[in-house]
């Protein structure tokens, strides 16, 4: 017994349709693709071709479901319903959990309200579609930049101590984070030789890294006091 499809279309109807899916397919792709730059920017894991795929995949998802579901179907929207719960597996995978903090929330929105942008161009609204683009890209890269400069925002900053006298550097680092009422997160300790290097990080606004950078130096901990954002940080 053989199964027809619900839907047939003639290579003239075919012709036709793809004219306008091709459209939105586009406009999804172009849509994806500038907020994919955003991440790329970043060096996220979700980056350019990521997005794009996303975007024009709920696209062609959206534009698929009413077709799959046929003249007889009921629910034109169920294969486009599904692209939610799809998505969420996939920025679930985007979330990271480390030994005192969440990584990924942003890049996993992201993903998210991608997918949501894919579906408007999907659905012809090209409008709203750019729209949203807009604010999600404002979001993204300026957002951030307001958090920080505002000091509502805690950014995690790596400081790297470096020295000879291990003692000394320790009771150096110590004693300034005591002062600043924070606690020693230890990242790593190596020693070369003579050579020590000891690697810590800390979680704070913009303005008491700077305080807590300048304290360091000054304490002479070290012989040398860098300090480097994290690259984890979305």
């Amino acid at each position: 017994m053989f199964v027809t499809l619900p839907t047939q279309f003639s290579t003239f109807e075919q012709m036709a349709l793809s004219q306008g899916a091709i459209a939105r397919l586009l406009m999804a792709c172009a849509m994806g693709g500038i907020v994919g730059m955003e991440r790329e920017w970043r060096h996220k894991a979700s980056g350019l071709r990521t997005n794009m795929l996303i975007c024009m995949g709920a696209a062609l998802f959206t534009m698929l479901s009413p077709v799959l579901a046929g003249d007889i179907g009921t629910n034109k929207g169920q294969v486009a319903s599904n692209i939610v719960q799809g998505i969420g597996f996939l920025g679930a995978g985007l979330i990271l959990h480390t030994r005192n903090r969440v990584l990924g929330l942003t890049s996993a929105a992201t993903v998210w309200v991608v997918a949501a942008v894919g579906m408007a161009c999907g659905a012809g609204l090209y409008l709203v579609a750019a729209i949203s683009t807009l604010i999600v890209y404002v979001a993204l890269k300026f957002m951030g930049l307001f958090e920080s400069r505002s000091g509502w925002k805690h950014v995690p900053v790596l400081y790297e101590v470096r020295g000879t006298d291990e003692k000394m550097m320790f009771a150096g680092i110590l004693a300034v984070l005591d002062r600043e009422n924070l606690r020693l997160n230890l990242v790593g300790q190596e020693k070369l030789g003579e050579f020590v290097r000891v690697t810590f990080t800390v979680s704070a606004s913009s303005a008491r890294h700077k305080r807590l950078l300048a304290e360091l130096i000054a304490s002479k901990a070290g012989d040398k006091v860098v300090a480097f954002r994290d690259e984890e940080e979305d």
